[in-house]
């Protein structure tokens, strides 16, 4: 693994495209967080693109389409963004269990945009935000080895909704408490204790960050996974972003 995560901070190193930060805006007014873009904060900033393909095959322009946009304060990221996906499908009713193969938002963050490993660890933040509006993401690794996953609802406000009208755009409005790798928690029986505080967020600070879709029109599997952030393959594998953020694209917070 250790070898793995070498070659990728080596392969990013020297050739990433994200060499510059992309600028996100404060925001000038308030984001009410209610699945639609009528905020004034949503007419700053710029659009960007869900295209690049992680996982499976391309989709076409009528199974699944999206982009996003960004804004800020001193105590939130707010996000919208805008999917095209001809089906809604969330198999499993249990949130923990297989949510990745389920359509939902991937929220990648890294507060320091130090990069590394975070796979069973709070260096950084791979959240998976359902259609029931829950978050979950990996914890710490259990006792026999297996992963230890986990709802994090505190951490990210969100709601979604579709337009009535062809194609049905849905709207999805997300506020993110960010997280430094100071996060733990610790499992009391049957529950787990959350620990930690978001951090405040200034003019300057840059974070890594990536977003991506997971799409399922009723297979046992995902079938798209498509992302925002353009990925060198490791053995051919562009499925990295939920092990190490050295994949991340670096984004600053600007006021204009």
């Amino acid at each position: 693994m250790k070898s793995i995560l070498a070659l990728i901070t080596l392969i990013y190193l020297f050739t990433s495209p994200q060499a510059l930060a992309m600028k996100v805006p404060k925001a000038k007014t308030s984001v009410v967080i209610d699945g639609q873009s009528s905020d004034l904060a949503w007419q700053q900033g710029q659009w960007h693109a869900l295209s690049e393909l992680i996982v499976g095959s391309q989709p076409s322009k009528t199974d699944f389409s999206g982009r996003f946009k960004m804004v800020w304060d001193k105590k939130k990221l707010y996000l919208l963004v805008e999917i095209t996906d001809d089906v809604l499908f969330d198999q499993h009713a249990n949130p923990l269990h297989f949510y990745w193969d389920d359509d939902c938002i991937e929220i990648f963050i890294d507060e320091d945009a130090s990069g590394g490993d975070h796979q069973f660890n709070f260096n950084a933040f791979a959240y998976h935000v359902a259609l029931d509006n829950q978050v979950v993401d990996i914890g710490y690794k259990k006792a026999d080895g297996s992963p230890d996953f986990l709802t994090l609802n505190n951490h990210i406000s969100n709601k979604w909704q579709r337009n009535a009208h062809a194609p049905y755009v849905m709207t999805w409005e997300l506020a993110i408490n960010v997280y430094d790798d100071s996060f733990t928690y610790q499992t009391i029986g049957h529950k787990k204790e959350l620990i930690g505080k978001p951090v405040k967020l200034f003019n300057g600070k840059k974070l890594g960050f990536m977003l991506a879709y997971c799409d399922n029109d009723g297979s046992k599997v995902r079938e798209h996974f498509i992302g925002s952030t353009p990925i060198t393959p490791v053995n051919g594998d562009k499925n990295l972003g939920y092990i190490t953020a050295d994949v991340f694209e670096t984004i600053e917070l600007v006021e204009e």
